[in-house]
């Protein structure tokens, strides 16, 4: 199925396949922060975002989100369709946490009385800037049409989501999502991944961080964190 190598991100590599509209996706065990300027590895990342991301997409697909995923094919490889990325990042926020955080001078974890969204613009170089979101449409990133869709479905996504980490004992901070046209029919479908590396996992109780901000902020137990994600969420460990 793979074919010619299309092109290689912070966390994955991604292939041709013998359909012009479908790709190979293979999961890296890499690590980075703060737009690479942190760098390192966190043992069998890769599987965890790889199966997690899957097990996400499902779920939603579940409840009529429509997402890049097609199939899994080994823990770290999966079929999905060829996108054309939107370059912006969209932001679901439950609770402070992260840059908002820094931004505003509030403690981490202070409650928000309604869920947020908020945009940045893909450009690592530039550290991902925050934008309006009307500047989607001024730059011409996509059609209000198609960020009135984004913004919806973002919304509807952090419901779906935040129940099912509830289920679990898992309380969703916040999380980045993409969305992109596929290049098939330039249907908006959310694309990327759903992972520790793109959400703030919060232990419901102890507030444990089980995410990425174990390895940007050297917490230690980085590993630790994502197997314990991996089992709450799917039922098994790895290998």
């Amino acid at each position: 199925m793979k074919k010619d190598f299309l092109y290689e991100g912070k966390a994955k590599k991604l292939y041709t396949t013998d359909d012009p509209h479908i790709v190979l996706v293979i999961y890296k065990d890499d690590a980075t922060a703060f737009n690479r300027k942190k760098t390192g590895t966190i043992l069998n990342k890769g599987v965890v975002n790889n199966r997690i991301s899957n097990h996400f997409f499902q779920i939603l697909a579940g409840h009529g989100i429509p997402t890049h995923f097609i199939e899994e094919l080994s823990e770290r490889e999966t079929l999905v369709k060829r996108v054309e990325i939107i370059p912006a990042e969209v932001i679901v926020r439950n609770q402070v946490a992260g840059s908002m955080a820094r931004r505003l001078g509030l403690e981490e974890g202070h409650a928000l009385a309604h869920s947020t969204i908020e945009f940045s613009y893909k450009k690592d170089e530039l550290d991902d800037p925050l934008m309006a979101d009307s500047y989607l449409t001024a730059l011409n990133l996509c059609s209000q049409e198609e960020l009135d869709q984004i913004k919806g479905m973002a919304f509807r996504i952090n419901e779906i989501l935040q129940q099912e980490m509830l289920n679990i004992g898992i309380k969703l901070i916040d999380f980045k999502l993409e969305f992109g046209r596929t290049t098939a029919d330039g249907q908006i479908v959310l694309a990327d991944e759903i992972s520790p590396d793109t959400c703030r996992f919060w232990d419901a109780e102890t507030h444990k961080k089980l995410d990425k901000d174990r390895f940007r902020h050297d917490l230690g137990g980085v590993e630790e964190a994502y197997q314990e994600m991996y089992y709450r969420l799917l039922g098994k460990t790895i290998g």
